[in-house]
């Protein structure tokens, strides 16, 4: 019913501009006549009622937009909301943007969430961008908000993550004739800042330490998830080292690193990170922030790809060696862990 209402109102106004100049033309004497001044006077009237109506549309249009960006929000607050600035001792900041234009969310997506294992983080980036990957991205997100509470270890998560990511695929596409996939970084980090990682085909993050900035590249990833099953094998964690005190870890999606200028020089990333930490307080917020500014300059505003970053500061304090013989290296590796791959 309020549908219908909205059409009616937005067809009777311009209903009745329309009849009202088709009644001029037809009934009115002056609009019979050939001579000059009635051809000039017949043109204005019809001049004025279609620049009318072409305001009216104008405006419709400019209201339904405005609802739609309103939805369009919403959405993205429920499906990929902003993270929390603080998670178990950890700064926290992300940011995403879509490479399709007016739309607030695309194919990357990112969370982090506090379980008892450590905080456990997720980046990923569906194949295709825009409106279209929202299915996807929301299948695997719902997932992993689940699963990291659940499973022991990060091995157990991706499992998961294939297994959902199966079932929506089948959903959507019976027929299997669409080919999707996801690359996926899961990411770990412990109480003693240990760090601990499991990838399908997405690019490794960086740790910022000091002024230094340092790409973990551990291990050859798996394949995207989705594009071939995992092994039936365990899946080991890989250790990507200890995120000490201060220290960060820059997540992102290969959107931005292969971002191009009109030149088609692609975004220097490493060189961005670097001059990130040594400009000043590298907090998670003012990484971020020097990181995206660089990238829009880079753009010029205009991605050709969706894009994702996500920082993790430790701003835990450091564990004393009377706080447990892990944390002084006394112990292997803690329960639920496995060696690297």
């Amino acid at each position: 019913m309020i549908r219908v209402r909205g059409r009616m109102r937005f067809l009777g106004l311009p209903t009745v501009w329309g009849a009202a100049a088709v009644t001029y033309k037809l009934a009115c004497p002056l609009a019979q006549q050939d001579d000059l001044p009635a051809r000039i006077l017949t043109s204005a009237v019809f001049f004025v009622v279609g620049t009318g109506l072409i305001l009216h549309a104008r405006r419709s249009l400019t209201r339904e937009l405005r609802q739609l960006r309103r939805v369009a929000g919403a959405a993205q607050n429920a499906l990929l909301r902003p993270p929390p600035s603080h998670v178990d001792g950890l700064d926290v900041a992300a940011a995403q943007v879509s490479a399709e234009r007016g739309a607030a969310i695309g194919g990357d997506l990112y969370e982090v969430v506090a379980t008892e294992y450590g905080v456990r983080a997720v980046m990923g980036d569906v194949r295709g961008h825009g409106i279209g990957a929202l299915g996807t991205v929301a299948a695997v997100l719902g997932c992993f908000r689940e699963a990291v509470h659940d499973e022991k270890d990060l091995g157990g998560v991706l499992r998961r993550l294939e297994r959902a990511l199966d079932r929506h695929l089948r959903q959507e596409h019976p027929t299997g004739d669409l080919e999707e996939f996801v690359t996926l970084l899961l990411v770990e980090i412990r109480p003693d800042g240990e760090i601990l990682a499991l990838n399908c085909g997405h690019p490794w993050p960086y740790r910022l330490s000091g002024t230094e900035v340092e790409q973990l590249a551990a291990a050859d990833p798996y394949p995207p998830l989705g594009m071939f099953p995992l092994p039936e094998t365990d899946l080991p964690t890989v250790g990507l080292g200890c995120l000490r005190p201060g220290d960060g870890l820059f997540l992102h999606t290969d959107g931005a690193q292969d971002a191009r200028d009109g030149r088609g020089r692609f975004f220097p990333l490493p060189a961005v990170l670097e001059s990130a930490v040594r400009d000043g307080p590298s907090s998670s917020r003012t990484v971020l922030g020097r990181v995206s500014t660089a990238l829009r300059h880079h753009t010029r505003g205009a991605p050709q790809d969706d894009m994702a970053l996500l920082v993790l500061t430790n701003g835990r304090r450091a564990i004393l060696k009377g706080a447990g013989s892990r944390a002084a290296g006394h112990e292997g590796p803690a329960p639920g862990s496995a060696p690297g791959r």
